[in-house]
C-alpha cells in the first residue's frame, strides 16, 4: 500500500483530488492526508472539509502537520513546500504545474505566454524540489494556442489539459513508470523564465500611445474578470476597461 498526501485548491485541484480517490484502489494507494487553502471563498473550502469528513480523512491546517508518507501531489497548492516537507515523501513528491516547463515559472504564466505571443503552451508534471517550479519533468502535455486567445481560455484549456495529464499518468506513477528529465537540459531549446505574483499590476496598465496591436494584446493577457481589470490614465484619471472577449 502505497501512502499518499494531496495539497490542491481551486477547482483543477479538487478534479485531481477526485480523480486520484476513484482510483485509489485499484492503484494500491491510500490517501492519508488532504491540505488546501483554508482562505478559499466558504463553498470551495467547505467542499474539501466535507469530502474529509465522509472519507475520515484528515485535512490539515498546516504544511508542518505533514504525515511522513510515500508521494506528496500538490495542484495549485498556495504555499511553497519547504525542503523538511518535501522530505516526508519517501518515494516522490509532485507538484502539476499549469504551464510548459521551463519556459514558465512562477505566477500568471497564461498571462505572460499571450504578451509573449507564444503559439504553443501546455502543463507539465514535475518533481518538487527547493527551487520553484524548478524540478525534474515527468510528463507533459502541450496545445497550441489559439490566434487572439484571452487569458480566462487560455487558463480553461491549460486546467483541461492538466486533468488529462493526471488522468493519463497517474497508473504511470504508481508503478514508478516514468523518466526523469531534467529541466536544465531543456532550456537552451525551450527557454526559460521566472515570474513574480506583483508582475501582472505592470501589466495591466495600458498605455493609450502604444499601437494597437499591443493595446489588443496586453487587454486579452490581463482581462480576467472577476480580477481588478486593466486600466488607463486619461487626464490624470484613472479608467479601467470593460469588454467582450
Amino acid at each position: 500500500m502505497t501512502d499518499i498526501v494531496f495539497l490542491g485548491a481551486k477547482t483543477i485541484g479538487w478534479d485531481c483530488l477526485q480523480i486520484l480517490h476513484a482510483q485509489a484502489a485499484n492503484l494500491d494507494w491510500r490517501l492519508i492526508a488532504v491540505a488546501t487553502n483554508p482562505n478559499a471563498t466558504l463553498g470551495q473550502y467547505q467542499q474539501w472539509s466535507d469530502f474529509c469528513t465522509a472519507q475520515h480523512i484528515p485535512l490539515l491546517s498546516h504544511l508542518d502537520e505533514l504525515p511522513n508518507c510515500d508521494i506528496i501531489v500538490s495542484v495549485q497548492y498556495h504555499q511553497i513546500l519547504k525542503a523538511r516537507h518535501i522530505a516526508k515523501a519517501k518515494q516522490i513528491a509532485l507538484n502539476l504545474h499549469l504551464a510548459p516547463l521551463p519556459e514558465y515559472r512562477g505566477c500568471n504564466q497564461f498571462s505572460f505566454a499571450i504578451i509573449d505571443q507564444a503559439k504553443q503552451f501546455g502543463v507539465t508534471l514535475h518533481r518538487l524540489e527547493m527551487g520553484i517550479d524548478s524540478g525534474d519533468i515527468l510528463f507533459e502535455r502541450r496545445f497550441e494556442v489559439p490566434p487572439d486567445c484571452f487569458v480566462q481560455d487560455l487558463y480553461e484549456r491549460s486546467c483541461q489539459a492538466a486533468r488529462e495529464l493526471w488522468q493519463q499518468h497517474i497508473s504511470d506513477i504508481a508503478r514508478g513508470n516514468y523518466t526523469l528529465i531534467s529541466q536544465s537540459s531543456l532550456i537552451a531549446e525551450r527557454g526559460t523564465s521566472y515570474h513574480y505574483r506583483h508582475e501582472i499590476d505592470a501589466l495591466k496598465e495600458i498605455d493609450l500611445d502604444w499601437s494597437a496591436e499591443k493595446i489588443a494584446r496586453h487587454l486579452r493577457a490581463t482581462y480576467f474578470p472577476p480580477f481588478d481589470p486593466p486600466y488607463s490614465w486619461v487626464a490624470g484619471r484613472k479608467v479601467t476597461w470593460n469588454i467582450t472577449p
